[in-house]
């Protein structure tokens, strides 16, 4: 479960291109939140807390702050490594 905040102080800091970068790299369009892998699916949320960090991102529970869209797909890349290496579990 990733989850962009899109609160104020993420949306001015650039949380929209956060989201959508992360829609391109999961290959996620129209209404679809979920990958058909079933590994990931991507909200955005009204605030998550954590405005001194702005932007944010949670990825399960794991608070990513000051996050830019090519850290963000830099963190689903390792996910999906992750994965793989584990054979899928």
């Amino acid at each position: 479960m990733i989850r962009v905040c899109d609160g104020t102080a993420c949306h001015v800091k650039g949380s929209k291109a956060v989201a959508e970068a992360l829609r391109v790299e999961l290959g996620l369009d129209g209404k679809r939140k979920t990958t058909s892998d079933l590994l990931f699916t991507l909200e955005t949320v009204s605030c998550l807390g954590a405005c001194g960090l702005a932007p944010v991102m949670v990825i399960n529970e794991e608070v990513h702050g000051l996050i830019d869209p090519k850290a963000a797909v830099g963190f689903v890349k390792a996910i999906r490594e992750k994965e793989a290496a584990n054979g899928g579990d």
